[in-house]
């Protein structure tokens, strides 16, 4: 019996899988930037459920944000540019394994000690697959990918935080059926990655980026300068809505409901997606300034309605600090990634997103322990928003100081000014239009 050879079985495996179009490709990629963090912040409603249940303190509930915080860090810093080397297949396969394995640990998590366990090992998997995935999306279509980058992190918070406040609120067994719902999406997403041609070549030295390290590619450490105090303060407001924040909306609208839990982060985080797509035009720089601006203008806000209890009003306030984020946001990111070489481009994206962690998770656990031992809630809320404020001037102040970020050698560009796009790497341009 003759056996084809190596070369031939390779071309019939090739002939016989049929992947998915580009287009088509580059959709299954973001949806699964939404669906991670949609994960993220699915179990936010929750919260108080777990508190009633297992009767711990508002500080536990910012450490079990902050470990999360923390294990997503981890992951990006050790995993971070390991698709740079091995491809983007084999790190999303393992992330969604490791996703999918969280969410069977949260629904069957009986006490804070498992509920940071699966944190945990959501907080790693996500950190692994953000580099990775966002740098898929943009060795399909670079110039998309970048815009997705900046819009589907806002859809998947909001997505995750309002969905699991309706599944808590009106479907039963509420600790267990989100989960397995998000489970049935991982599985499908694995399915579907499967069918995708890989973007990247292999490179060697997969074992030393293990290695943690703070290492920027001289092509992009101007814009990385400037665009990471802005992402540091607007993620810092994120991380206030994903822990504090139901309890500080419950005690405003005066409500136990689990969808109140989830509105303030879902009203934060859709508008500040729907910020990524009316700025997409805007040049980078100009939709920084416009973050820091509309940060400042709505925590303003929300702090006068703290003090006054007034629900409407710190809504809308939420939704003026929600385009601060996603402009904010959406500057960094397209200011920094179109420098970045192909096979930098997850390394890089995940070090913009330790920035964006780390002021997500620090300000949020010094909170935890200052409702505690401090002055309670809404004190500590109005702290917390005062040193928001704080840290978006030190931003501007950044930006004022080193101007607009210098375009690296070989870039040029685009006609406005709106967005760079690296010279002579236009072989996947054109793909999903």
């Amino acid at each position: 019996m003759n056996h084809p050879a190596p070369h031939e079985r390779t071309a019939h495996t090739k002939a016989s899988r049929k992947p998915i179009p580009p287009r088509a490709a580059f959709y299954v990629l973001a949806s699964v930037v939404v669906s991670f963090l949609a994960a993220s912040s699915a179990p936010t409603p929750l919260y108080a459920t777990y508190q009633a249940e297992w009767g711990f303190t508002p500080i536990t509930t910012t450490v079990v944000f902050g470990v999360y915080a923390i294990a997503v860090l981890s992951g990006l810093l050790v995993l971070g540019k390991l698709s740079d080397h091995v491809g983007r297949h084999p790190v999303l396969i393992a992330a969604i394994a490791a996703q999918a394995a969280a969410m069977l640990l949260f629904s069957t998590a009986g006490g804070v000690g498992e509920l940071l366990v699966a944190r945990v090992v959501q907080g790693l998997s996500t950190g692994a697959a953000l580099g990775a995935v966002g740098a898929a999306m943009m060795d399909v279509n670079r110039s998309r990918g970048t815009l997705a980058n900046a819009f589907a992190p806002g859809l998947g918070t909001a997505t995750g935080a309002l969905v699991s406040g309706f599944v808590v609120q009106y479907l039963p067994a509420p600790t267990h059926t989100i989960y397995l719902a998000l489970l049935g999406v991982f599985a499908a997403q694995a399915v579907a990655l499967a069918l995708i041609d890989e973007t990247v070549t292999k490179e060697p030295g997969a074992w030393a980026s293990l290695v943690p390290e703070i290492r920027l590619p001289r092509s992009v450490r101007g814009a990385v300068l400037a665009a990471s105090p802005v992402i540091f303060a607007v993620w810092a407001l994120a991380g206030f809505y994903g822990s504090l924040g139901p309890a500080l909306v419950r005690t405003l609208v005066g409500s136990t409901s689990a969808v109140y839990g989830g509105l303030g982060l879902f009203v934060l985080a859709f508008v500040a997606a729907a910020s990524v797509l009316a700025l997409r035009k805007a040049a980078a720089t100009t939709v920084m300034y416009t973050g820091v601006g509309a940060l400042v203008a709505g925590v303003a806000l929300t702090l006068v309605a703290v003090a006054q209890s007034a629900p409407a009003l710190f809504f809308v306030g939420t939704a003026v600090a929600g385009f601060g984020f996603g402009s904010g946001f959406q500057g960094g990111i397209r200011t920094v990634l179109p420098l970045a070489k192909p096979h930098e481009s997850s390394g890089v994206l995940s070090l913009l997103f330790v920035v964006a962690y780390l002021g997500m998770g620090v300000p949020s656990v010094a909170a935890g322990a200052l409702v505690v031992h401090g002055g309670g809630l809404l004190p500590t809320s109005e702290e917390y928003g005062a040193v928001v404020i704080a840290l978006a001037l030190l931003a501007l102040a950044a930006l004022l100081v080193r101007g607009r970020p210098q375009s690296a050698p070989g870039v040029l560009v685009a006609s406005g000014g709106s967005q760079p796009v690296a010279a002579g790497r236009t072989e996947h341009a054109d793909a999903t239009r």
